[in-house]
């Protein structure tokens, strides 16, 4: 494996969707990301849609592949006392930990940073739970979803008058993964300088709550709730998704300053809206945003094609943009140049080679892949068992029959 974690080993006991998203994020950096799992409690995400012509199996969640791409798994019992040790085995062998259960489950399990920095004393680690190692709710169960409101992030969502509104998708799960990569990473530039390893002590729930800090400092400076505003901005208009003539097609704009306020005024053919005192500055327009809006849209509603306004607003330097269809997504020709999209074999023949989101990112010196599909359950077994721990065929069969190897 190539890229800038390349020569770095990741213990990871992760499950659904946080915890893979973080030790996914390192496996593309180059990191061997050995996945531990077990079949008495399969992960969550691998039991979740979307399934290959509809055939639902542990290997084939699509939800479960795209986020576990280019990591190795083995099936081990950790709740058994070989299996405990077995783990143990792994981490000393390791540079990284990764663990997403519920505050003080790593611990209880014998599995804690304290047990575990004995076998490795400069190991990274970190315990990415809902809601921290510590405070009153530390032990609580947290799911992505939750998060969102409970961040305050609802509260923001939606449009004027409207009810909190949830954001669409489990917004905490990726968000804590990306937050907690960038904390190892931080981690094992601190160990190459210093040679010390360290515990990281993440909450899911405060890494939703750190990307709406603005939310926060409004409340504390003006004594009140930012109010929901849809797909408008405080700070530009007209700023919004309007219709165009096709059907249920749509052109995302957003208009940063006076200057291109002018500009649009004139591609729309009505100029002398750029000195009209309803719209000449931007508190003019916020002031009368619902006929701005109007004004816009009825200029939109006479195009059927949503890509021709946006090749037109984007020659004229104003950021403007279609809301594509998944589809249109799949097949888009930048994302195609670019090589963002991933296509790998996968084990399981029922999933063949699919199309997959890839890395988004490129460095000029040190290349970043993803090596492989998803692996399915126990996939890299022998390898693990036999090559890595050096175990002979009979200590593997044992192991199986004991349960540890599930």
């Amino acid at each position: 494996m190539s890229g800038p974690l390349s020569g770095i080993r990741v213990a990871d006991f992760t499950w659904v969707w946080a915890g893979p998203t973080c030790t996914m994020q390192l496996a593309h950096m180059g990191a061997e990301v050995i996945r531990m799992e077990t079949t008495g409690r399969i992960c969550t995400l691998r039991m979740l849609p979307p399934w290959p012509q509809g055939q639902p199996n542990p290997n084939r969640s699509g939800y479960f592949n795209q986020y576990n791409q280019g990591k190795r798994a083995v099936t081990l019992n950790i709740a058994s006392p070989e299996g405990k040790e077995i783990a143990k085995r792994l981490v000393s062998m390791s540079d990284v930990a990764v663990e997403n259960f519920a505050g003080g489950v790593s611990k209880k399990l014998g599995l804690g940073y304290d047990e575990l920095s004995k076998v490795k004393p400069d190991l990274v680690m970190i315990s990415m739970s809902g809601f921290g190692q510590t405070g009153p709710e530390s032990g609580y169960v947290s799911y992505g979803p939750a998060q969102v409101p409970m961040s305050g992030l609802s509260q923001l969502t939606g449009y004027v008058g409207w009810q909190p509104m949830h954001v669409g998708m489990s917004y905490g799960d990726p968000n804590a993964g990306l937050h907690a990569a960038f904390a190892v990473i931080a981690a094992l530039y601190h160990r190459d300088r210093t040679g010390e390893g360290q515990y990281i002590d993440m909450s899911q729930w405060e890494s939703s709550m750190a990307v709406i800090g603005e939310a926060f400092m409004h409340l504390e400076m003006n004594d009140e709730q930012p109010a929901r505003q849809g797909s408008r901005s405080e700070h530009m208009a007209p700023h919004g998704v309007f219709m165009v003539a096709g059907d249920d097609r749509w052109i995302a704009i957003a208009v940063a300053n006076e200057n291109e306020w002018r500009t649009l005024t004139g591609i729309m053919g009505q100029p002398e809206l750029a000195d009209d005192s309803r719209f000449k500055t931007l508190a003019d327009r916020k002031a009368n945003e619902d006929e701005l809006e109007e004004l816009v849209m009825s200029w939109t509603l006479q195009y059927e094609d949503p890509y021709e306004i946006e090749r037109l607003l984007q020659a004229a330097g104003i950021a403007a943009a279609v809301p594509q269809k998944n589809s249109e997504v799949l097949s888009d020709p930048h994302m195609t140049e670019r090589g963002f999209w991933i296509e790998k074999p996968h084990a399981d023949e029922a999933v063949g080679t699919r199309r997959h989101a890839g890395i988004p990112w490129r460095m000029s010196e040190t290349e970043c892949e993803v090596w492989r599909a998803a692996p399915v359950m126990g996939q890299d077994n022998q390898w693990f068992f036999g090559e890595l721990l050096g175990m002979s065929a009979d200590e593997i069969a044992d192991l199986t029959t004991l349960g540890v190897i599930k």
